[in-house]
């Protein structure tokens, strides 16, 4: 593989598909840097709630948006997030900010601040994996490679219920709640005015469903290799 060859690789799709753990490997078998896009709305998100703002009120948003500051780590063995130099890795993943997120990420002001930091980080990284919901579409449209991860809905809620449950085995209407906060989720960003998630028309659809991690990662390593050869 050329290590040495520039080459972005852009992994969108919706929660409970592997992106998270697939982009991370990915990433470390190419000598590659790595960015969770995802990670830095959630962190402003949670600049929002703990500034006392309403989600809702979309001019506050911007503002706490256009002031914080954002450090996104992209080793993919030690991937980090803070605001303001204080570290969120935790904090981004609880329930509240989970519930108010597709809320922030649609405010217009906030995509356009944190589209041009991950175009940033973009431009300053030779070889990057890059994982969000509108990478190949909006952020890199010219990604080397393109890639959409999709699962079944009953998959992708179970997937996510182990996650939010530090892999304990979670209970029937658990798994519904996830499901269903799943299929809000999906339905808020595939609708909102800007950047709307969608599968560019160019990715590369590699279905999750019943795949472990490691085959899912050997299709997309075989992709890269594919890339880095022409």
């Amino acid at each position: 593989m050329h290590t040495d060859v520039r080459c972005v690789v852009a992994i969108d799709g919706p929660s409970g598909t592997g992106k998270s753990t697939v982009s991370r490997r990915l990433a470390t078998a190419i000598g590659a840097r790595y960015l969770d896009t995802g990670a830095m709305y959630r962190a402003v998100t949670w600049a929002v709630l703990d500034a006392g703002i309403d989600p809702d009120d979309s001019q506050s948003v911007a503002d706490i948006c256009a002031k914080v500051t954002l450090d996104s780590g992209t080793d993919p063995l030690a991937p980090h997030i803070s605001v303001d130099g204080r570290s969120l890795d935790v904090e981004i993943r609880i329930a509240e900010v989970t519930a108010a997120v597709s809320v922030i990420a649609a405010v217009p002001d906030v995509r356009v601040v944190l589209v041009a930091r991950q175009r940033e980080i973009i431009a300053e990284t030779r070889r990057i994996v890059v994982e969000g919901r509108d990478i190949a579409s909006v952020v890199a449209p010219n990604a080397d490679l393109k890639v959409y991860l999709t699962a079944s809905e009953a998959e992708r809620a179970q997937r996510r219920s182990l996650e939010i449950a530090g892999g304990a085995q979670a209970s029937a209407a658990t798994i519904a709640r996830t499901r269903a906060d799943l299929a809000r989720r999906d339905a808020l960003d595939s609708s909102r005015a800007t950047d709307p998630f969608r599968r560019a028309d160019d990715a590369v659809v590699v279905d999750t469903t019943g795949v472990d991690i490691d085959a899912v990662v050997a299709v997309l390593l075989d992709l890269v290799k594919r890339k880095d050869a022409q």
